[in-house]
């Protein structure tokens, strides 16, 4: 499925949805290659935060600050160890949040209050597909290790700079890369992260006319009170995705709220 956008009319309908293209026939097991991202918006694009400041020469001087001013001393962390760090405490990154979780990802298209007269979004991406556009350097190790995704240390292996990952390719290529375990927030929400070689660029603008399958999920308002709770009943909430008393909070709040 390439491009294609799928309107929801039910719970049932939108679980056949998210787990079709699941079955791997040569592991002979449910094993799907799709990365998810839910938005609470389906007017909301595929941007990343540092598209959204509007300003990616920036970058390297954001990254380079948050570095300095951490207090992490810590020599051997790579660049890309940084990206993934700085990225999950707000910094305007390249980066742009995924997970293997599409239940997960329905967490997100449900999340807020003040978004459920709105339609909400899941994006999917066969990020096994993205390998063959990578440049033969990053190629060539992530075949040799038999993965379909990159580690930081793997990445590293193979570029040591954001410049050098421009420079590895005449063409824009994207990247998906499994942030190390920080916290249990990124353990919790099956995390995974995208960036591509060209800042400048949105994943969104770069998928099409490339032989990767995606699609897109509407999910209309009125479905929302229905996943939110069926979702609330399997666990997946904050108290679980955001470990600590600010989830717990959270998902109380959701929880005991009259809609009558």
């Amino acid at each position: 499925m390439q491009g294609d956008v799928l309107t929801v009319s039910s719970w049932n309908e939108l679980q056949e949805i998210l787990y079709q293209d699941s079955y791997n026939a040569n592991l002979k097991r449910f094993r799907s290659s799709y990365m998810y991202r839910g938005m609470d918006d389906s007017s909301y694009d595929l941007s990343t935060s540092l598209n959204r400041l509007g300003e990616s020469h920036l970058e390297r001087h954001l990254l380079r600050n948050f570095r300095k001013y951490s207090n992490i001393n810590d020599p051997n962390r790579s660049i890309w160890s940084w990206l993934a760090l700085a990225q999950h405490h707000g910094l305007p990154t390249r980066l742009l949040d995924w997970t293997y979780s599409p239940l997960v990802a329905l967490h997100f298209a449900t999340a807020k209050f003040n978004k459920f007269d709105r339609d909400g979004v899941i994006w999917a991406v066969n990020y096994v597909d993205t390998i063959e556009y990578l440049p033969d350097q990053l190629k060539s190790i992530i075949r040799k290790e038999g993965s379909h995704i990159f580690t930081e240390e793997m990445l590293d292996r193979g570029v040591q700079s954001l410049d050098e990952l421009s420079a590895l390719k005449d063409d824009e290529f994207a990247v998906f890369l499994e942030p190390s375990a920080v916290d249990q927030r990124i353990v919790n929400q099956y995390a995974v992260v995208s960036m591509l070689s060209n800042p400048n660029t949105s994943i969104e603008h770069w998928l099409p006319g490339k032989e990767v399958r995606y699609y897109k999920i509407i999910i209309p308002a009125a479905l929302k009170w229905e996943i939110r709770d069926k979702l609330d009943q399997a666990n997946i909430n904050e108290r679980i995705l955001f470990p600590g008393l600010d989830g717990l909070a959270n998902w109380l709040k959701r929880h005991y709220m009259d809609i009558r």
